[in-house]
């Protein structure tokens, strides 16, 4: 396993800026935040010379693309936001190929009034997911799941919905292990349980203040948030061993949504902390 870093946080830079402060410090692999107008990828005008560029500065820093983030709803209600969601999509997976990354990560879709999490995962995702991942599959593309709670796919049950739903090989998840432990869902569980649907990790911790949440409830506001890993709950060295008994010799991405820390001061502390597992 290598770490790497979603590179949201440092939208605003370019990439090749984002690639010498990651390639400096020693990272791995950027999980690269794009989408069409990207300053730092432009999904949708990405031609031959700019790939060839882009691939000119990994290799001058010593780095791969683990995957392309190409996170956006996929079950907005109209026709024709969904078109264009899938669309962006579409522009994305191109973009993998023409780098020579095999991961695209995405979201499950955001849930509507009038249908559950599992009627949406039925129908709607179902529509969406079932061509997309012909069309990736075709070029050899993953789509990774990112599981955040406020998706469809916010429990273990979720997960195994939309995969009956979509059984494509090339389906899986963007496991996170924040946004399962505030839940009480047993995120070690999860990794064995979806083994083989695992296709890139996200390293981002949360810190729960259960003395807060006796006061609040569960269903009060507060008493947990996302951290730098290593300054939560998650347990790294157990998660970590669970991830190499599946064989999982990927990326752990660092995806930074700590605002007690700057952005490179973030990665740098969430570095340090995981390298104790390495």
């Amino acid at each position: 396993m290598h770490i790497g870093i979603l590179t949201a946080p440092l939208r605003d830079k370019s990439f090749e800026e984002i690639a010498a402060f990651a390639g400096e410090h020693g990272f791995g692999a950027l999980e690269v935040a794009c989408g069409p107008g990207s300053k730092v990828l432009d999904t949708a005008n990405l031609d031959t010379r700019r790939a060839e560029e882009i691939q000119q500065i990994l290799q001058k820093n010593k780095l791969r693309i683990s995957s392309l983030a190409a996170y956006a709803n996929s079950t907005p209600e109209k026709p024709e936001d969904r078109e264009k969601a899938a669309q962006n999509l579409r522009y994305a997976v191109d973009a993998a190929q023409k780098l020579g990354v095999d991961v695209v990560c995405t979201l499950a879709g955001l849930p509507y009034a009038g249908k559950s999490r599992y009627q949406l995962i039925e129908s709607d995702a179902k529509a969406f997911f079932t061509p997309i991942c012909e069309y990736a599959g075709e070029k050899g593309i993953k789509i990774a799941l990112e599981n955040w709670y406020a998706t469809l796919i916010q429990h273990l049950g979720h997960f195994e919905a939309i995969f009956n739903a979509v059984p494509s090989a090339n389906f899986g998840l963007n496991y996170d292990p924040s946004h399962l432990i505030w839940q009480e869902i047993d995120y070690i569980h999860g990794v064995h349980a979806f083994a083989s649907r695992i296709f890139h990790t996200h390293a981002k911790d949360t810190e729960i203040d259960k003395h807060k949440r006796q006061w609040v409830g569960v269903n009060g506001e507060g008493w947990w948030r996302y951290v730098i890993p290593g300054f939560g709950d998650v347990a790294w060295g157990p998660y970590i061993s669970a991830l190499r008994k599946i064989k999982y010799d990927g990326v752990l991405s660092i995806e930074h949504e700590d605002d007690t820390f700057g952005p490179e001061a973030g990665f740098l502390a969430a570095q340090r902390n995981l390298q104790l597992f390495l």
